[in-house]
């Protein structure tokens, strides 16, 4: 990671083309969501245009049950709904016109999961958050404490092993055992939901945090698409808000301090797994982050799924299967290796959001998502849930068999 820095920065507003799509954009499957006048559509990116698929499947959950999605995609046509410079254009909430088509989240009926603590980095953060029960002023002296009984070096360590088993050993005899060392260290991983079932946003809108909420970040991650029988079907971006005050205060208020109107950003689309894309470059995907703020802060920083301590594919077993299952499939947030801690507003007490701040998430090989921060009674409230899509789609005539 590296410090905030004194230059000039901007993040587009609203994003461009240029700040959204990957840099292979023109060999990549893509597939997203859009609002249209008629309701919601299923596109796919073509020569920077938009095609709605949504004659060939209703929903994004109905093309990942494909045996081969992207095959799927490239077979499927329709009709053309303008440039995404257009759409993008009049995604944010104050540039739209009621009969304009504008971005959605790319997914729509799965279940929203998220894993935490799969990064070591993010497991001493979160150790730091429950030391110091939600005082972002304690954070520094909680950090320097918590670093010098575990090391600072954990990436070589494999969850479950008999080497962590003996850490946690020498830990609990310490009596410094931590529950997020729990799930860091030891064989189950953390897997929480999100947020509910269509609640996730999508680029070129705010995002909310809790307004009492005094210390919080964003957590830039790779999220995973996975179908009802848990194959991975491709990879998009994800915004995993976070409040570290509430969650500090007590692992008890995960839910208030996970999920908040507007808190869970995907996007801007998911790239579906074929010929030039695997889940082997996922595993490889360098993730950058980009805050700026009106106050002329900016933080700059990047992570590498290489160092994550789970494999996606470990955490998607550990996600469904014969104890638990998901009919219309899932997204999985992968996790965050960073933790901002760098200072803005006063010494000692790291880093946390200003209303209006913007957020770059981006990858080269799945584009940007953009937003812009709120707290949450001020983003666009959530209306289009799950009842509200299929009577849409019933009413169009959309839904088969």
């Amino acid at each position: 990671m590296t410090s905030p820095t004194g230059t000039t920065s901007t993040i587009a507003w609203p994003p461009t083309v240029a700040t959204t799509l990957p840099a292979d954009a023109a060999d990549a499957t893509l597939v997203g969501r859009v609002m249209t006048a008629a309701g919601p559509a299923v596109v796919t990116v073509r020569d920077e245009r938009l095609v709605d698929l949504t004659g060939s499947f209703a929903t994004t959950s109905e093309l990942a049950e494909h045996p081969d999605p992207a095959a799927a995609v490239r077979a499927a046509d329709g009709p053309d709904l303008g440039s995404l410079a257009d759409v993008l254009a009049r995604t944010p909430v104050e540039l739209r016109s009621d009969d304009g088509v504008r971005l959605l989240s790319p997914i729509d009926l799965q279940a929203v999961k998220a894993a935490g603590v799969t990064f070591a980095v993010s497991m001493v953060e979160r150790v730091i958050e429950e030391r110091c029960q939600g005082d972002a002023a304690r954070a520094e002296e909680m950090r320097a404490q918590i670093t010098g009984l575990i090391g600072a070096d954990l990436g070589e360590l494999t969850p479950g092993s008999p080497e962590t088993d003996r850490l946690k050993e020498a830990l609990v005899a310490a009596g410094s055992w931590s529950q997020y060392l729990e799930v860091g260290l030891g064989p189950d991983a953390e897997i929480f939901t999100k947020t509910t079932t269509m609640a996730s946003v999508g680029t070129g809108v705010d995002v909310g945090i809790h307004p009492r909420s005094q210390w919080n970040n964003p957590e830039p991650e790779v999220v995973v698409l996975v179908s009802s029988t848990g194959s991975i079907r491709g990879a998009t971006l994800g915004n995993d808000v976070n409040l570290r005050d509430f969650e500090g205060r007590s692992a008890l208020l995960l839910g208030k301090a996970k999920d908040n109107n507007a808190s869970a950003a995907l996007g801007p689309f998911v790239r579906l797994f074929d010929d030039g894309f695997s889940l082997d470059d996922v595993r490889r995907i360098e993730v950058g982050l980009d805050v700026v703020g009106t106050d002329g802060f900016h933080l700059t920083g990047s992570s590498s799924m290489s160092l994550i301590s789970r494999d996606p594919a470990d955490l998607v077993g550990q996600l469904m299967g014969p104890t638990h299952q998901y009919p219309d499939g899932a997204v999985l947030f992968l996790g965050t290796m960073f933790a901002p801690v760098q200072d803005r507003d006063a010494v000692g007490q790291g880093f946390t959001h200003h209303v209006d701040d913007l957020v770059a998430v981006t990858a080269e090989r799945l584009g940007g998502l953009v937003n812009r921060v709120r707290t949450s009674e001020a983003c666009e409230p959530w209306t289009f849930g799950a009842g509200a899509l299929m009577r849409n789609l019933a009413s169009r005539g959309l839904l088969t068999g």
